[in-house]
């Protein structure tokens, strides 16, 4: 029986810790050969943006893809279908804003897990969206964080996401004066805007740092610089053939001669021990998150287990 979960589904089987495993076995899933994945596709209309990503799981005998569609003012329609890979039949539609944001969050806490020094405290923060929310709530379940500073331009905005986020996570959640206050001092340094131009001077990165840049998935956003390509002892990348085709931050540093894609690891590499992560605790680690297929189909296949063992979801024709 296939079933549609809609968005109070999702956020009621996938908490962030649960996601967190989905995201990694993806990962590592993919570094096996046991998982695929297909770059974003978009078709650009008037009215908005189409966007489609597939792929595949051996493991988890799942075909999937994700299709959602923005208009101008940001309102969305986005669902994940999963198909059986054996016989070709639906067994998912699964509304997938929410699993977005999740997931999304989920990445970047994979990566700080594994590119992060363990011990970091102190977390800079640019962006108080939506995203931003489980970008903090993902990278609180893997480090124990004890202050978190929020730069934002939108100064209501920013005071009304840190007393939220006060009440939903472990560590002091404070907006920060600066751009500058953002970065020095801080171990993590996580970026999830819609900028389209560095959001900070890679002159302020300090030794020890593990910077995650998670909004620039596409060719007109940047959140980094050229000096914080430069600074990056070691770079990471949720996808090598992702990140070639619509990350706007590294493709200048590519075309300036300062990165070769023959440098830049998968995560799933480096989480199978093909790759190295940080080895030194004065190493710059930087990630670079745009978003795949997999993510979702991981985290959807576990939603979907979850809800026929508890009776949630509604029966669909097929």
């Amino acid at each position: 029986m296939a079933l549609f979960l809609n968005e109070a589904d999702v956020r009621a089987l996938l908490p962030m810790a649960l996601a967190i495993e989905c995201v990694e076995s993806a990962f590592r899933d993919r570094a096996a050969g046991q998982a695929f994945d297909v770059p974003r596709r978009r078709t650009r209309l008037p009215g908005g943006h189409l966007h489609i990503l597939q792929g595949a799981s051996v493991a988890l005998n799942l075909v999937g893809y994700k299709a959602y569609y923005i208009q101008p003012d940001r309102s969305r329609t986005s669902l994940l279908h999963l198909i059986d890979r054996a016989q070709g039949c639906v067994v998912a539609v699964i509304e997938s804003d929410g699993l977005s944001q999740i997931r999304t969050g989920a990445a970047t806490a994979v990566a700080a897990r594994a590119l992060a020094r363990p011990e970091s405290s102190v977390m800079g923060l640019f962006g108080s969206g939506r995203h931003a929310v489980t970008q903090l709530e993902a990278v609180c379940e893997v480090l124990a964080l004890e202050e978190v500073r929020v730069f934002g331009r939108d100064r209501t905005r920013l005071d009304a996401f840190c007393r939220t986020m006060e009440e939903r996570v472990a560590p002091r959640v404070v907006p920060a004066a600066t751009r500058e206050e953002t970065v020095r001092g801080c171990d993590v340094v996580v970026a999830m805007t819609r900028a389209a131009e560095p959001v900070f001077d890679g002159r302020w990165i300090e030794p020890g740092q593990f910077i995650a840049a998670t909004g620039s998935n596409a060719l007109d956003r940047r959140e980094i610089d050229l000096e914080t390509v430069r600074r990056a002892d070691r770079l990471v990348v949720d996808s090598r053939e992702v990140a070639q085709g619509e990350s706007g931050d590294l493709l200048p540093a590519f075309e300036n001669g300062l990165l070769y894609w023959e440098n830049v690891a998968d995560l799933g590499d480096v989480l199978a021990g093909r790759w190295p992560g940080r080895t030194d605790a004065a190493e710059v680690t930087l990630f670079e998150s745009h978003g795949m297929a997999l993510q979702d189909i991981y985290c959807g296949e576990r939603i979907l287990a979850l809800a026929r063992a508890s009776g949630r979801g509604q029966a669909l024709p097929y």
